[in-house]
């Protein structure tokens, strides 16, 4: 049985003239994708004004709470002693958004109830991973 679940949460998107506007967000996990976490934002944060969704590793948010983590599309790091940023690469630009670490920490942990850190299903995993790339062959 999939369990998912969404948490919502106050981000704050920082321009690129140091202001920083209130953005909600919500922070979404699933069993069908037990690897990753979502991070999705309405249309009126986005430059195209279409919502926006960002997956990376569950294990990325977990490491970027703690220390600086990330090399490509998404880097997370602490600021300061109750916040963290998380900075969303794409081909449009760049976007930093705070957020309270207390909010990301409880939404981790309420992943790591429904499923702990090591004990994903690989299986169902690469078999997604499989049919999606062989789908459009």
């Amino acid at each position: 049985m999939d369990v998912s679940f969404e948490q919502p949460a106050l981000a704050r998107l920082i321009t690129a003239e140091d202001r920083e506007i209130p953005v909600s967000a919500t922070l979404r996990y699933t069993t069908d994708d037990p690897l990753a976490v979502f991070v999705d934002f309405p249309a009126e944060a986005a430059l195209d004004g279409e919502e926006l969704s960002w997956t990376f590793a569950r294990s990325l948010l977990d490491q970027g709470l703690r220390a600086p983590a990330g090399h490509g599309d998404v880097q997370i790091w602490p600021y300061g002693r109750t916040r963290t940023v998380l900075e969303f690469h794409s081909p449009y630009g760049l976007a930093l958004v705070q957020f309270q670490a207390s909010a990301l920490r409880r939404f981790l942990l309420r992943t790591y109830e429904v499923v702990a850190a090591g004990q994903e299903d690989m299986a169902v995993v690469v078999e997604r991973g499989l049919s999606a790339l062989f789908d459009g062959v």
